[in-house]
């Protein structure tokens, strides 16, 4: 079979959407001119994949439904581009972690009946590196639930990807919460729970590993629903994550979009969206029971990522180290040659990151570059 290519994707990611979330998240949405195709091709293939919802129903309802969640999650928090998914590789190598995979990211009428046959198709034609930072890109890998979330509700702030010009307005209410209806928060809690049991189900783990930036700016809502959870919390250089998120918002949306965006816009909103995610954070963390918080530079994670895994596990008093510690030892030794994009930050960059995100780069002891 062949392989996809990202930057030239016929369809949106939305292809695998439940038809009644399609049609909910395109309602009075602009298609721009010359979009119309890939939007239409999205939208037939997400009625014809949403005949399977009855089966997917079924086999929930029989075998994954009445799961029962022992434990809360353990949520990997942290703006995009913050060192989040290495973080949650490296943790996931712990067989007691369950997981959402990159498989259920798409075929959300699919996640259990017809698994098999789907997940062969996508791993045939899917690109085998990330387009951002060359990163592997299996079905069965580790993935941020946000990215499953745009497929099975309407809640979700990764809706911006397909319509950048709302890009502010879902932040306000899919990323914040803020004016979100009570009803709204209840499709929220009823599809995350049912992700949970879904990934334990499908990975063979007990306690469900999140790793997804937006649920930075959730935490007292997240603890609404899991009030024992444990939270680890990254950040990165500033600069860094500027430049970096750019690149990757970039080479995402431009394959994914159904309207015309410009660069300018992308990095207003970028700047915007951390400060708010950053003071929702520095807000709710203090609602967080003690001891159930982890905080570190990337950085440092970087230099030591075996030992702080461990000190990790004993602060937030995560039990099994031992046991996964050979396992996280070999990932973390496989990754040691991965070579990251060196960044050389432009006047532009810094300009922005000096006016914009100071606060974050006293805060974190960043040196200030002038």
């Amino acid at each position: 079979m062949f392989k996809l290519d990202f930057n030239k994707l016929p369809v949106t990611p939305l292809f695998g959407s439940r038809y009644s979330n399609f049609k909910t998240v395109c309602k009075n949405k602009t298609v721009d001119k010359g979009y119309n195709l890939k939007y239409n091709l999205s939208k037939g293939i997400s009625a014809l994949m949403s005949l399977t919802a009855p089966l997917e129903n079924a086999v929930y309802n029989k075998k994954v439904k009445n799961i029962e969640l022992k434990q809360d999650p353990v949520f990997i928090l942290g703006h995009w581009r913050s060192g989040t998914t290495f973080v949650h590789n490296v943790l996931s190598q712990d067989q007691n972690f369950g997981y959402n995979t990159t498989y259920q990211t798409i075929f959300s009428n699919q996640m259990l009946w017809g698994q098999k046959f789907f997940k062969y198709i996508m791993g045939n034609i899917m690109p085998d590196k990330r387009p951002t930072d060359n990163l592997e890109l299996m079905p069965d890998q580790p993935q941020e639930e946000e990215f499953t979330f745009s497929n099975v509700m309407p809640v979700s702030f990764y809706n911006f990807w397909f319509f950048p010009k709302q890009t502010m307005e879902y932040c306000e209410k899919y990323l914040l919460f803020n004016d979100i209806s009570e009803s709204e928060k209840a499709i929220f809690k009823e599809e995350f729970t049912r992700l949970i049991k879904t990934s334990l189900y499908n990975t063979g783990g007990k306690r469900f590993l999140s790793k997804n930036p937006p649920h930075t700016a959730r935490v007292k809502d997240l603890l609404e629903i899991f009030p024992n959870a444990k939270f680890i919390y990254l950040v990165r250089n500033p600069y860094t994550v500027f430049e970096s998120t750019r690149d990757f918002f970039s080479n995402v949306i431009k394959p994914l979009k159904l309207q015309e965006f410009s660069d300018d816009e992308l990095e207003r909103n970028i700047l915007q969206v951390y400060t708010k995610m950053y003071d929702a954070y520095e807000t709710d963390k203090k609602l967080i029971p003690k001891g159930n918080l982890y905080e570190m530079r990337f950085e440092d994670f970087e230099q030591a990522p075996f030992d702080i895994t461990k000190q990790i596990y004993e602060e937030l008093n995560i039990e099994g180290f031992e046991k996964a510690a050979s396992g996280i030892e070999k990932y973390i030794g496989k990754k040691k040659g991965h070579k990251k994009k060196a960044y050389k930050y432009n006047p532009d960059t810094i300009s922005k990151v000096n006016n914009n995100w100071r606060y974050a780069l006293d805060q974190w002891d960043y040196d200030l570059i002038q």
